[in-house]
């Protein structure tokens, strides 16, 4: 798995019914997050604050799926925990995985892994901790592996995205610990010329390479 390659489709049973992923993701962008095992501790509090920044990928046009390596069933069970313990209930699908078939599609279990989740532990799926964020074209932007004992910052994936929207819509890049509002940097591909322009009132530049101007649309 790359980032610009095309994300793959798959079919799969989900905690809202079967879904088609390319048909399911439609024309937003879409975040695929994965789980070890259902009723692990770290990954309970990732899904409930996900939960909570329901709002934020709405506002984003951002559809968001869970995976584990577990039946649905399972996850519906799951969830009830989530809500009593973080105060949000996932309201996004999960998909059970239970044929570790999208774990392996997706480059986060080898094909020795087998066919079943019966009898893995968590420690044998460690390496389904992924994010991938996914454009509406079907493209992945964006990949985040995670281990077990460290949980995922999502006001950091927040921030990507926004960064991933500013620079599809417009030719620049952001800057280290970039946030919304802040300077950004002319894309490479731009000329002097047409940057010239695209910015009339022109830009910073401490060096040939580093043209500086504030974000397009503030």
């Amino acid at each position: 798995m790359r980032i610009g390659q095309t994300a793959p489709d798959f079919q799969a049973d989900t905690t809202q019914g079967p879904i088609n992923f390319h048909e399911w993701l439609g024309d937003s962008w879409g975040i695929i997050f994965s789980h070890p095992k259902d009723f692990t501790p770290i990954c309970t509090t990732e899904l409930g604050y996900v939960a909570r920044l329901a709002p934020e990928f709405a506002k984003r046009n951002v559809k968001v799926i869970g995976l584990s390596v577990d039946p649905t069933d399972r996850h519906h069970e799951w969830a009830k925990d989530i809500e009593e313990t973080q105060g949000y209930f996932p309201e996004f699908p999960m998909i059970g995985d239970t044929t570790l078939s999208v774990s392996k599609l997706y480059d986060m279990l080898p094909e020795e892994a087998g066919e079943s989740c019966e009898g893995r532990t968590a420690a044998d799926n460690q390496t389904v901790r992924t994010v991938y964020v996914i454009g509406p074209d079907k493209k992945i932007k964006l990949i985040l592996i995670y281990p077990m004992t460290t949980g995922r910052n999502f006001d950091e994936i927040l921030r990507a995205i926004d960064s991933l929207q500013l620079t599809v819509n417009h030719r620049v890049a952001t800057p280290a610990n970039w946030q919304q509002g802040d300077d950004v940097i002319i894309s490479g591909s731009v000329s002097n010329d047409e940057a010239r322009t695209i910015y009339p009132n022109g830009w910073k530049e401490p060096k040939p390479y580093m043209r500086i101007v504030p974000q397009p649309g503030n």
